[in-house]
């Protein structure tokens, strides 16, 4: 290989390998699940999210913990539901639907992440027969302000 096929060959090595790298962050998320060992609606919500095509890791961790971890994350009293996720740079809190963590994915703003506080009924991991109660699902900006991300119901 002479000299100048060299450079050229270095000068699209980045080209060739940025999209795969790319795609690799954007399609195969691993959405990194912290619950309760007891907590059925956790396992649940996890289904959804795999039905979804999304990929999880789930760690079961005392009750003292998550609720230490939620606070270390910038997750407020008022902004929790019984699990946390990470996924990149974003925490999930709650019964976040899929296609909202999939429309995060693909806006990327510039925000701690998203919740559903409390546990609605009908929410992902919370359904109870036909019974489902409106719900919004929550942008959390860095500063821990909040707005609406999305409406379900």
């Amino acid at each position: 290989m002479n000299r100048r096929a060299f450079l050229l060959a270095a000068a699209t090595l980045p080209l060739a390998t940025t999209p795969l790298v790319a795609a690799t962050a954007t399609n195969d998320p691993v959405i990194k699940v912290m619950k309760s060992p007891s907590c059925g609606c956790c396992t649940g919500w996890v289904e959804h999210l795999t039905a979804a095509g999304l990929k999880t890791e789930v760690r079961n961790i005392p009750d003292d913990q998550l609720w230490e971890m939620k606070s270390r994350l910038g997750i407020s009293d008022d902004l929790a539901s019984c699990h946390t996720a990470t996924l990149g740079p974003y925490v999930i809190e709650g019964h976040v639907p899929a296609s909202d963590i999939k429309r995060l994915l693909t806006e990327r703003p510039d925000a701690l992440g998203l919740t559903v506080p409390g546990m609605p009924i009908g929410s992902p991991g919370m359904e109870m027969g036909d019974s489902k109660e409106p719900f919004s699902t929550l942008l959390i900006r860095a500063d821990g302000s909040t707005e609406a991300f999305a409406q379900q119901g």
